[in-house]
C-alpha cells in the first residue's frame, strides 16, 4: 500500500522539482506549470468581469483549477489580474480597459497605448523621477489625480520650515477630494491583497507553491510600454538615443527595489519578467545590444545577487538573440518562450538556464489530446533532456480546452520521470 504523503511533503517535493530543474540538476521528473491566465475564471463558470468585482469568485475559481489539475506550481492569481475592478472605477484608470469597462464581460483587459510621457519631457524625468510620476504622469493615466498637477515641485520640500506653507496646496478642495479618493481605494485594494494573500496560504497549505509573487519589467520596456508608447520609444532610438539610454539607468534601481521588497516579503524567490518589446520584429540585433539588453542584464544580475530567481517571459521571437542572452549566471534563472525555437533555445542556452514552455497555445486551444501528447513527448525527449526544462504553455492559456490541459499535466507526469 502507497502511503499518502502530506501537504507539506507535496509542497517541499514540488519545490525541490523546481529548484532542482532551475539550478540544471535532474530532478525526479519534468515539473509541469500551465500558464492558466483567465482560464481560472472560465474553467470555473466565471467571467473575467466576475473575476475583477467578486473577490470570492476570483479565489474559489483559482483554488478549483489547481485542485483540479495538480500542477506542480500555480500562477499567481494577482499576476493575471493586476488589480481589482473597484479600485480601477475610483481611480478612474485610462491605461487599460477591463472586463466590462471598454471590453466585452467576457473577455481579459487589454492595454491602451499612449505617449503619456512627451519627448521633450525626458529630463524632467530623469532629473527627478518622484516629482515627475507624481505631477504629471499620474495625473494622464488617473482621472481622480488630475489636481496633483496643480501641486509646487517636490524637490521644494526639501526645505523644511519653507515647505510646511506649501503644504496650503493640499487644503485645495479638488486635492482634498483627490486624496480621500485615492486612500479609498488604497483601503479597496488592501481587502483585495487580503484575499489574494489568503488563496496562496491556503493553496501553500495544500502543498502547491506558487510561481512568483513578484513582477519586475525590462527597464527599456518601462519606458516604451507605460510612458512612450511603441511608437515614441522606437522614434526615441535614432532621435534621441542618449536620453533613451539614461532613462532606462534611471529606471533600472526602481524596478530591481521594487522586486527585491516584495519577492523577499512573499518568501518566494522567483520573480516575473515579461518582456514586451525587445524581440526580433521590433529591433535589430545591434538595437538590442545597445538599448534593451544591457540594463536587462543589470536587472537579471542583480536579483540573482540578492538570492532571487528571474523567470523571464520571453513574448514573441528572440531565436535570433539566444547568444546573446547566454551571459547570465549559470543554473540561476527561467527562460519561458513563447514563440522561439526551443529546440534551439535548449541547444544554445541548455548549460545557462533552465527552458520553459514549449507547448503552442494555439494547440491547447485548437488542437486534440493526441496531438498535444506528441508535442509533449516531443519537448520531454530533447527539451528536457539532462534536466532544465519545465513544461507549460507558451503563453497564458484563457481559451485553452481543458482535456488538453489534463493532457498536457498528466502525460507529463507520467513520462516525464527521469530514470
Amino acid at each position: 500500500m502507497i502511503e499518502e504523503k502530506t501537504p507539506e511533503e507535496l509542497l517541499q517535493e514540488r519545490t525541490k522539482r523546481v529548484e532542482d530543474a532551475v539550478q540544471l540538476k535532474v530532478p525526479d521528473r519534468v515539473p509541469v506549470a500551465p500558464n492558466f491566465g483567465f482560464f481560472y475564471a472560465k474553467y470555473a463558470g466565471i467571467t473575467p468581469e466576475e473575476a475583477h468585482y467578486d473577490y470570492d469568485k476570483w479565489a474559489m475559481a483559482v483554488k478549483k483549477t489547481v485542485l483540479d489539475f495538480q500542477p506542480d506550481m500555480f500562477v499567481s492569481p494577482r499576476m493575471i489580474l493586476l488589480a481589482p475592478g473597484p479600485v480601477l472605477d475610483m481611480v478612474d484608470f485610462k491605461q487599460i480597459k477591463w472586463p466590462g469597462h471598454g471590453v466585452s464581460s467576457n473577455h481579459s483587459f487589454q492595454f491602451v497605448e499612449e505617449e503619456y510621457m512627451k519627448a521633450e519631457e525626458y529630463d524632467a524625468f530623469i532629473e527627478d523621477p518622484s516629482d515627475y510620476i507624481i505631477r504629471t504622469y499620474l495625473p494622464r493615466i488617473y482621472g481622480v489625480a488630475e489636481p496633483f498637477k496643480m501641486l509646487p515641485p517636490l524637490s521644494s520640500m526639501m526645505v523644511g520650515y519653507a515647505a510646511v506653507h506649501l503644504t496650503a496646496a493640499l487644503a485645495r478642495p479638488e486635492v482634498t477630494n483627490a486624496i480621500e479618493t485615492l486612500s479609498k481605494a488604497g483601503a479597496e485594494s488592501l481587502r483585495w491583497r487580503s484575499i489574494m494573500d489568503s488563496i496562496h496560504e491556503e493553496l501553500g497549505g495544500m502543498g502547491f507553491p506558487s510561481c512568483a509573487q513578484a513582477i519586475a519589467e525590462a527597464p527599456y520596456d518601462v519606458i516604451g510600454d507605460f510612458l512612450r508608447g511603441t511608437r515614441g520609444v522606437m522614434l526615441d532610438m535614432y532621435r534621441r538615443p542618449d536620453k533613451l539610454i539614461e532613462a532606462t539607468e534611471r529606471v533600472l534601481p526602481m524596478q530591481l527595489q521594487a522586486a527585491v521588497f516584495i519577492a523577499k516579503r512573499s518568501g518566494n524567490p522567483r520573480v516575473f519578467i515579461p518582456l514586451h518589446k525587445g524581440a526580433d520584429g521590433f529591433m535589430s540585433l545591434e538595437q538590442f545590444k545597445t538599448f534593451y539588453w544591457p540594463t536587462l542584464h543589470k536587472l537579471i544580475t542583480g536579483l540573482i545577487d540578492e538570492g532571487l530567481t528571474p523567470w523571464l517571459f520571453i513574448e514573441a521571437d528572440y531565436t535570433s538573440r539566444l547568444e546573446t542572452i547566454r551571459d547570465i549566471p549559470k543554473g540561476k534563472a527561467i527562460y519561458h518562450f513563447e514563440l522561439t525555437d526551443i529546440f534551439k533555445a535548449k541547444e544554445v542556452l541548455g548549460d545557462v538556464a533552465c527552458i520553459r514552455g514549449g507547448v503552442p497555445s494555439s494547440l491547447l486551444c485548437t488542437g486534440v489530446p493526441q496531438e498535444v501528447k506528441d508535442c509533449c513527448k516531443k519537448l520531454i525527449d530533447v527539451v528536457g533532456r539532462g534536466g532544465g526544462f519545465i513544461m507549460d504553455a507558451g503563453s497564458v492559456i484563457d481559451e485553452a480546452k481543458p482535456e488538453n490541459i489534463r493532457v498536457m499535466v498528466d502525460f507529463t507526469k507520467e513520462y516525464g520521470v527521469y530514470g
